[in-house]
């Protein structure tokens, strides 16, 4: 057994950019050709690695179209973890007669020269299933009993790496929406498909604002705000998503306001494991609870230039206002105008007005 493999397996509960060389190196174990890591939901793949960048290039089209997830190999092993919770040969979950009639070996790996694999599947305790698969190539027969006892001899070391790494995701999340509290703002965390990883007590209160749904997920109360918000989620990993998404939301029960921020995290820690998608904030339009102009430029990256005239726009002042007291140009004004616009994910000026201010939540339904 070699200690620095183990090394590096348990490294990659803190640096997951290290898994593509650990598959490279299980992949030798077993004489094959690449290694491959899923993370999934109910068979549904949301993350994956591979052990080369020509590995990675192949497998992203064919995870983005949902083959691999419906293919019955991928069931098959999913399923297995139940009664085994070993590496697996495909030929303990296959009959060659299976293999040479399923679509996924016929259409996909058979054609790549490949035929031949060993895998496994570790729960995690965020619901989620980690799944490591090894492909040899057809000519080289099936792996080994031999490179199979290696590879369960490493297996705990794989399954307490995940399970580390799960573990501290879920941390991650509930140190980001308690942090927002530090600054009395009402807020969770949510995955890429909605799903709460961590929230707040002063948003578990907002009853009449958020409903809490089965199976760690939420809604608003208001349904025209919660169609915003399931338009967000669904948009929160396309390619020209706007960013931050605000928008009004109204208590049911007595009309008043308060702004949904919804916050994208694309920073390089959200990895195949920090499953953190994005935050939702609720702030204030009223004071004394609306928080100050730093912290919304905070939250939405302002540029200096452009907090200074989202400042000057909520203390009333025009953009020709802002223009000569800055001794700039009308036009440079209105170009960081529009950045804020894009930033917050209003419209109007009146919106940042509304959202940056104490103005009346009527305010945010009129034209300037």
């Amino acid at each position: 057994m070699a200690p620095q493999l183990i090394d590096r397996i348990y490294e990659c509960s803190f640096v997951p950019e290290l898994w593509p060389g650990v598959l490279e190196e299980l992949a030798k174990i077993a004489t094959a050709r690449a290694g491959f890591l899923f993370l999934s939901t109910n068979a549904d793949i949301h993350h994956f690695a591979a052990s080369s960048k020509i590995g990675t290039e192949v497998l992203k089209p064919l995870v983005a179209s949902g083959y691999i997830a419906r293919s019955e190999r991928f069931a098959r092993l999913l399923a297995a973890r139940i009664y085994n919770s070993g590496f697996l040969s495909d030929s303990e979950i296959y009959t060659a007669e299976e293999k040479n009639t399923d679509p996924f070996y016929r259409d996909l790996i058979f054609p790549r020269g490949l035929g031949w694999a060993v895998g496994t599947t570790v729960p995690l305790p965020t619901g989620d299933c980690f799944s490591i698969t090894l492909e040899r190539e057809y000519v080289r027969g099936p792996v080994e009993l031999s490179a199979i006892q290696t590879l369960n001899e490493l297996r705990p070391h794989v399954a307490r790496s995940a399970f580390m790494a799960a573990r501290l995701q879920l941390e991650r999340a509930r140190a980001t929406s308690e942090a927002l509290a530090l600054v009395r703002l009402p807020a969770l965390v949510f995955d890429e498909r909605g799903k709460v990883l961590a929230a707040n007590h002063l948003i578990e209160t907002m009853t009449s604002y958020i409903h809490w749904r089965a199976r760690d997920r939420v809604s608003l109360k208001d349904k025209a705000a919660d169609q915003l918000l399931r338009d967000a989620i669904a948009t929160i990993d396309l390619d020209g998503d706007p960013g931050v998404r605000s928008f009004p939301v109204r208590d049911v029960d007595t009309d008043a306001m308060m702004v949904v921020h919804v916050i994208p995290i694309r920073l390089s820690a959200r990895d195949i494991f920090i499953r953190c998608a994005a935050v939702l904030v609720l702030t204030a339009v009223t004071l004394p609870q609306a928080p100050p102009v730093e912290l919304v430029q905070s939250l939405f990256d302002l540029t200096p230039a452009e907090a200074r005239v989202a400042r000057n726009l909520a203390s009333g002042k025009t953009v020709e206002d802002i223009a000569a007291d800055g001794g700039t140009s009308a036009n440079t004004v209105r170009t960081h105008v529009r950045g804020v616009l894009q930033k917050t994910g209003c419209n109007r000026q009146v919106d940042i007005v509304a959202l940056l201010t104490t103005i009346s939540a009527t305010r945010l339904t009129h034209p300037t």
